[in-house]
C-alpha cells in the first residue's frame, strides 16, 4: 500500500509541475510592448459614424475641393454611389484636367466614404449636379434629378430637322376593301372631321 501512495504522490508532483506554464517561454514577442501587454480591440470598419446623404455629399465635395487646382466641387449621392463634379480653370489643357481628375479620384479612394465615387470635370455637368443637389435638399429628390437629367440629355442629344419629303404610307385597310366601301369610309371620315 505504501508503494501505491508513493507512486500516486510522485505522479501528482510530476503532473502538477508539467502543467505549470512558463510565461517567459509562451510570450509572443509581437504582443510585448515595454514589458507590458497591449490590449487591442477588434474594430469593425462599419463602426464609423454614419452620415446621411446630405452630410456625405458635403464631405465628399470638401475632400475634392482640398485637391490642388480644384476651384470648387459638388457631389450627389445615389444609393451606394456618389457623383462628384469638380470645377477647374477653363484654360487648362485636357491632359492637365485629366491629371487633376485622377488626383481627386485618388483622394476619394483613400476616404472611407468615397470609394465608389465617380469624378466629372465637365463644367456643364458639374453645374447640373449642383442644381440636382439643391433640388434634393429642397425636398424634390425625384423631380430634381429627372429635370436635370432631361436637361443633360436635351443638351447632348442631336436635333434633326423634319424631312419634308417623306413618302406617304398607303392605308393598307383601304386597299382590301371595295370601291363602294372606300367611298363610304371617306364620307364617314369627312363627317367626323367636321365635328
Amino acid at each position: 500500500m505504501y508503494i501505491r501512495i508513493s507512486i500516486l504522490l510522485v505522479s501528482f508532483v510530476l503532473f502538477s509541475t508539467g502543467c505549470q506554464q512558463n510565461n517567459a517561454e509562451n510570450d509572443h514577442p509581437k504582443e510585448k510592448h515595454n514589458n507590458q501587454y497591449m490590449q487591442i480591440s477588434d474594430q469593425n470598419p462599419d463602426d464609423r459614424n454614419h452620415l446621411d446623404n446630405e452630410q456625405l455629399a458635403t464631405h465628399l465635395a470638401n475632400v475634392a475641393s482640398d485637391v490642388p487646382n480644384v476651384n470648387n466641387a459638388t457631389a450627389i449621392i445615389a444609393g451606394p454611389y456618389a457623383v462628384v463634379g469638380i470645377d477647374v480653370d477653363e484654360h487648362l489643357d485636357r491632359s492637365r484636367v485629366g491629371t487633376i481628375k485622377y488626383s481627386v479620384s485618388e483622394a476619394l479612394q483613400h476616404d472611407p466614404y468615397g470609394k465608389t465615387a465617380v469624378v466629372i470635370a465637365d463644367g456643364d455637368i458639374t453645374e447640373r449636379i449642383r442644381l440636382m443637389g439643391m433640388k434634393i435638399r429642397e425636398g424634390y429628390p425625384i423631380q430634381g434629378i429627372i429635370d436635370e437629367l432631361s436637361a443633360i440629355v436635351g443638351r447632348y442629344m442631336p436635333d434633326f430637322p423634319i424631312n419634308e419629303n417623306q413618302p406617304s404610307n398607303p392605308d393598307q385597310n383601304k386597299e382590301i376593301i371595295s370601291d363602294q366601301e372606300k367611298e363610304n369610309l371617306d364620307h364617314i371620315e369627312k363627317e367626323q372631321s367636321k365635328d
